[in-house]
């Protein structure tokens, strides 16, 4: 890869500095898809030796890439996403990391296969830590900002997901005494 094809990445990945989540910030400022990215990364990062069996490095860099896609279709919350929105969402994500430099596109399209087919365990504690920051960050943005469905899907959202972890189920479980909290507060 050259420095010209090395910037050409970061200008199309830094459209997620200014692409807007559902969520806002503790102030109530709206998240970027970015800021969500790093946190899930950096939360990661941090499980390290809860998972010492974990190649954590491959964990963060799902983490990274994970939401690139929404450089082209923007975030859209997953209980209003449709099989459509994913669609167009991987086919344009594909066709740009087909066109990348082969050594890049080859390591982004194993990454994104592994995430894909969840049968890994780096796979799966990305898709928990994906959903998890998203339930933790509703927890500090202000109540006004939810919408009324999130009331009863904060209190159900990604059990599913971290089924496979007694670890990750005991952080879901303190998310949602934290959610309960919130409500509770009002």
């Amino acid at each position: 890869m050259n420095a010209r094809e090395f910037l050409e990445i970061l200008h199309v990945a830094e459209r997620l500095k200014d692409t807007p989540r559902h969520c806002t910030t503790t102030n109530g400022r709206t998240e970027s898809v970015a800021e969500h990215s790093w946190r899930i990364s950096l939360m990661a990062l941090l499980l390290r030796h809860e998972f010492p069996d974990l190649d954590t490095d491959k964990v963060v860099n799902m983490c990274l890439i994970h939401d690139l896609g929404e450089c082209f279709t923007g975030d859209i919350p997953a209980f209003v996403k449709t099989d459509s929105d994913r669609d167009v969402e991987d086919s344009l994500l594909d066709q740009w990391v087909k066109s990348l430099p082969e050594e890049i596109s080859s390591d982004l399209s194993a990454l994104y296969r592994e995430m894909d087919a969840q049968e890994t365990m780096e796979a799966k504690v990305y898709k928990a830590l994906d959903k998890l920051e998203a339930l933790i960050q509703h927890n500090e943005s202000p109540l006004s900002t939810w919408s009324d469905n999130e009331y009863e899907l904060n209190k159900t959202y990604a059990f599913d997901t971290v089924a496979f972890s007694e670890w990750l189920t005991e952080l879901r479980n303190a998310i949602l005494e934290d959610t309960l909290e919130k409500i509770e507060q009002g």
